[in-house]
C-alpha cells in the first residue's frame, strides 16, 4: 500500500469537510445562535489538519489509487471526517463527552440517525443545521463525492467508488468514474431540492424543510423536533414518505427515468419487491392496529409512514409503534435486516440481496426434488454469476455474525436484550430507533460509554458494507 497517496487523500477530504465546516455560519448569523466562532474554530483546526497531510504527503506525478489505497481511504477517511465532524457538537457545548459527539457525528455521516440528544429544540439552530448537513453529505458518501474532485487532487478514482458504492455492483452510468460520480450527485441534488420546495410550500419554514429533506434523501433521520415529523401534519408526512422512498430506491433508476426510461422502474425484480415490501407490510400492520386507532385514515398514515420510515432505513417517527400489537413491532424488527434497495443511500441487507438469498433457497429445494433438473438463477431475467452470489451469501453471514457478536458485546456492558438486539440492527441497518431503551420515544443517551463505542463502529460496519472494513484486519493487506 501507498502510505503517502492515502494520507494526502484523506488530507484533502479534511480540507473539502473544513470548507463544509463554514456552511451553518449563515443560520448562526440569521437565528442569533451565538455559535459562529464554533463553526469558525471547528473549520480552522479541520483545515490545518487537513492541508498538513494534504502538502505534506503529495507526490510529485500523478497516481493511480489501487484496491489497497481504496478501502484504507474509504474506511479511514469514514472515521476521520466522523471524528473532526464532531467538533461543533463539542465546541457549541452542545454534546460536552467526546463519545456522545463523536457517535452524533458518525450517526449522521453514516445516515443512522441514532441520537443522544435529548432535547433537540434546546440545540443552536446552526448546530441542528451541521447535523443535518452530515446526513446529507453521507448519504451518497463523501467517498464518491470526493471520486468527483479526484482529478483536482491528481489521483483516479474507480477503487474508491467500488468500495463505498452501496449494492452488490456498482452501476457505470458513464464511461468515466468522475462523470459517474458528478451524475449520482446531480440526482441526489434534484431531489433534494423538490423536497425542499414541497415541504416549504406547506407548514414547515426554510429552515425545517431542509434539514428534514436532508434526512429523508440520505435516508438519515435525524429531525429539528423533539416529536419528530409526529409535529407536523399529513401533507408534510406524505411528502416525506415520497422522498424517503425516492431515497432508498436505486439511484440509477432514478438517473434512467429522467433520461425517459420510466419503465426500468417496474422492469426491476429489486423495485418490484421493494414497492411489494412497503405496501404488503403497511396492510398487515393496519389490520393489527386497526381496534387500536380512533379512525382509519389515522391508522393508515401512521402505519405507512412508520413502515416506509424502516424500510428504507430512515427512521423518522410520527407514532409511538412499541404500544402497538406485539406481532406489527415484531414485523418491523424484522424488515430491519432488509433495507432498501442497492445502489441507494438506505442501509440493510438490500432487498436484491434478500431476493437472490431466497432465490437460491427454492431453487436449492427444488433440485432435490429434480436433481437432474437444470435451473439457473436468475434476476432481471439475467443469469446471476457465481461470484456474484458467492460474495451476496459471505456479506449475509457477516451481517448476521455482526449482529450476534454486536449484541452480544451490548449485554456484556448491562443492555438488556432487546434493546442490545434492536440497537444493533437499528445501527448495522442505519434504521435509528429499535426497541426497549432505544425505542422511537427515547435515544441512546442513557447507553454506557462501552455500548456506544461498540454501536459506532457497528454503524461504520453497516455504512461501508462490513468487507470494506474488516479487510484491514489481515495481515496480509499490509504486506508488499
Amino acid at each position: 500500500m501507498n502510505p503517502r497517496l492515502t494520507l494526502h487523500v484523506l488530507g484533502g477530504l479534511l480540507l473539502f469537510l473544513g470548507a463544509t465546516l463554514l456552511t451553518p455560519i449563515p443560520f448562526s448569523l440569521y437565528y442569533r445562535d451565538g455559535q459562529v466562532v464554533c463553526f469558525l474554530l471547528s473549520a480552522a483546526v479541520t483545515g490545518v489538519a487537513g492541508g498538513l497531510l494534504f502538502w505534506r504527503f503529495r507526490g510529485r506525478e500523478r497516481q493511480e489509487v489501487t484496491l489497497r489505497e481504496g478501502f484504507a481511504i474509504v474506511t479511514f477517511g469514514w472515521i476521520g471526517v466522523a471524528l473532526f465532524g464532531a467538533l461543533p457538537y463539542l465546541f457549541s457545548g452542545t454534546l460536552a463527552n467526546p463519545v456522545d459527539a463523536f457517535f452524533e457525528s458518525m450517526s449522521g455521516f453514516a445516515t443512522a440517525g441514532a441520537s443522544v440528544f435529548t432535547d433537540v429544540e434546546a440545540a443552536p439552530r446552526g448546530v441542528l443545521f451541521w447535523r443535518a448537513l452530515t446526513h446529507w453529505i453521507g448519504g451518497m458518501g463523501i467517498i464518491v463525492l470526493g471520486v468527483a474532485i479526484l482529478p483536482l487532487l491528481g489521483v483516479g478514482g474507480m477503487q474508491l467508488f467500488e468500495a463505498e458504492a452501496p449494492g452488490v455492483t456498482a452501476d457505470r452510468l458513464a464511461p468515466r468514474i468522475q462523470d459517474t460520480a458528478r451524475l449520482l450527485w446531480g440526482v441526489y441534488a434534484l431531489i433534494t431540492a423538490v423536497g425542499v420546495i414541497f415541504l416549504w410550500l406547506g407548514e414547515m419554514d426554510f429552515f425545517d424543510a431542509l434539514c428534514h429533506t436532508f434526512a429523508a434523501v440520505a435516508t438519515g433521520g435525524f429531525s429539528t423536533r423533539n416529536a419528530s415529523v409526529g409535529a407536523f401534519g399529513t401533507y408534510s408526512q406524505i411528502v416525506l414518505m415520497v422522498v424517503m422512498i425516492a431515497g432508498g430506491a436505486n439511484f440509477s433508476l432514478h438517473f434512467y427515468a429522467l433520461r425517459g426510461r420510466v419503465r426500468g422502474f417496474w422492469q426491476s425484480d429489486e423495485f418490484r419487491v421493494y414497492v411489494g415490501l412497503l405496501v404488503g407490510i403497511t396492510l398487515i400492520i393496519f389490520l393489527f392496529n386497526w381496534p387500536r386507532y380512533g379512525g382509519p385514515l389515522l391508522n393508515l398514515r401512521d402505519s405507512a409512514f412508520t413502515v416506509t420510515s424502516i424500510v428504507t432505513t430512515t427512521g423518522f417517527v410520527t407514532a409511538d409503534y412499541e404500544r402497538w400489537h406485539i406481532f406489527p413491532q415484531g414485523l418491523l424488527f424484522a424488515v430491519m435486516f432488509v433495507g432498501g434497495c442497492a445502489g441507494s443511500t438506505a442501509g440493510g441487507l438490500k432487498v436484491v440481496r434478500f431476493v437472490l438469498v431466497i432465490r437460491l433457497a427454492l431453487l436449492q429445494t427444488a433440485r432435490m426434488l429434480h436433481p437432474r433438473h437444470v435451473r439457473v438463477l436468475r434476476l432481471d431475467h439475467r443469469p446471476v454469476s457465481q461470484d456474484i452470489m458467492q460474495d451476496v451469501l459471505a456479506f449475509t453471514v457477516l451481517f448476521f455474525g455482526v449482529f450476534i457478536v454486536a449484541s452480544l458485546l451490548l449485554n456484556a456492558a448491562g443492555v438488556d436484550i432487546v434493546s442490545a438486539g434492536s440497537a444493533v440492527v437499528a445501527c448495522l441497518s442505519t434504521v435509528g430507533p429499535g426497541l426497549g431503551a432505544v425505542g422511537p420515544m427515547d435515544n441512546y443517551a442513557g447507553l454506557p460509554a462501552f455500548a456506544k463505542i461498540v454501536l459506532c463502529l457497528v454503524m461504520l460496519l453497516g455504512r461501508l458494507e462490513i468487507s470494506t472494513v474488516l479487510v484491514l484486519f489481515y495481515a496480509s493487506f499490509w504486506k508488499k
